[in-house]
């Protein structure tokens, strides 16, 4: 017997192999060796029966705040993962090129779920955020820009820094227009990563924002309640139609007030689907309006989303944006997370950033966590 798991007869949905099949998959070595519709089971030493389960890569949720206990707005990634079967976190900027050093040796490397990391551009990073929602914006002094320490920081810590992150709007940045991002994004170029910007009420608008962005950047956000939202009168923007076509990517990074289910309609029903599907969970929204990925995940599903798009922009689309093959992907020889899903039946309220409801009958459920391939959390 080898140490080695097998997830037989579940209903596989990977999406960046174009999969929806009743399979088996087979991990070894912390990674996937195997899916095919029948794996012998003879040297498992972990055989796992989720017939009438969904199986799919593990959950990437592009947009979270994890720095836990070294920034006020940080949860626990693992307690996060057993929630909602998230195996991959990045977190969006909560640490700066002051702190960053703290996030990866006390919380990064001694987490079981993988943390990737969006750097600040300003000095302490998202530094200040209490759970009644008071924030203390890190970027409204361009004193606390610091883009040759950001720098030093990215390249001693590509392994885990994929983009430099700002906030801009009145919260985030005060009344310092787009020079914020400018100067994130001065930094982006020269590192060789994309830049992700919070959009919030104006200034700037978000054409403004827009305008500076460039192929593989991330608004986050974009699925935000007007004022700046990315619909207006039922129809999509241009400057959000021509940033899509020059490969701007769109985040939904729903949060305590960045999700709204009138825009969201309207944007889905004018074929604008969002790239990534994400929560933007802290201390502020994790006990609502987002609660946590499958939530966030569930509201595409009832707002029209077919399933398999809601698994893509969670899975393979944020793997594509971070460039990182080896995840979002059951594919041999690839990363062994997988996280297993039903779809629960009944009646359930969702609320948005507005407190609009909406009511529906499905729900996404988590089954069961693998990372690395072994089974880490679930029945």
């Amino acid at each position: 017997m080898t140490d080695k798991l097998l997830l037989r007869g579940g209903r596989v949905v990977d999406p960046s192999a174009s999969i929806d099949a009743t399979m088996d998959i087979l991990f070894a070595d912390g990674m996937v060796a195997e899916i095919a519709p029948r794996i012998d089971p003879a040297d498992c030493m972990d055989v796992r029966d989720v017939s009438g389960k969904i199986v799919v890569p593990g959950l990437i949720d592009l947009h979270t705040h994890v720095y836990w206990g070294g920034t006020s707005l940080g949860v626990d990634a693992e307690e996060f993962a057993r929630l909602c079967g998230v195996t991959t976190a990045v977190d969006a900027g909560s640490a700066g090129p002051g702190n960053f050093h703290g996030f990866r040796r006390h919380v990064i490397e001694r987490s079981a779920v993988r943390i990737l990391a969006f750097l600040h551009v300003s000095y302490p990073g998202i530094f200040a955020f209490s759970e009644r929602g008071t924030l203390f914006p890190e970027s409204s002094d361009l004193k606390l820009m610091a883009p040759d320490e950001a720098l030093s920081v990215i390249e001693a810590n590509r392994d885990v820094i994929v983009g430099v992150k700002v906030r801009i709007g009145p919260s985030a940045s005060g009344y310092q227009g787009v020079e914020p991002l400018k100067v994130a994004c001065r930094v982006a170029r020269e590192a060789g990563l994309p830049v992700m910007v919070h959009v919030e009420a104006p200034p700037p608008t978000i054409e403004e924002i827009l305008a500076e962005l460039q192929a593989g950047d991330i608004l986050t956000h974009s699925f935000r309640p007007s004022p700046n939202a990315a619909i207006v009168d039922g129809k999509v923007i241009p400057a959000v139609l021509e940033a899509r076509q020059r490969g701007v990517f769109f985040d939904i990074g729903h949060g305590k007030g960045s999700f709204s289910f009138i825009n969201a309609r309207a944007l889905l029903e004018a074929g604008f689907l969002p790239d990534a599907i994400s929560s933007d969970i802290h201390v502020a929204s994790i006990r609502g309006p987002a609660y946590d990925q499958l939530v966030t995940m569930s509201k595409f599903l009832c707002l029209g989303m077919s399933f398999n798009d809601v698994i893509a922009a969670s899975t393979a689309n944020p793997a594509r944006i971070l460039g990182r093959p080896e995840l979002g992907t059951l594919a041999a020889g690839t990363c062994g997370d997988a996280t297993i899903l039903s779809i629960e039946e009944g009646s359930f309220d969702y609320v948005d950033s507005r407190a609009e409801h909406l009511y529906a009958r499905q729900k996404i459920a988590l089954e069961g966590v693998v990372l690395s391939g072994r089974w880490w959390h679930g029945a």
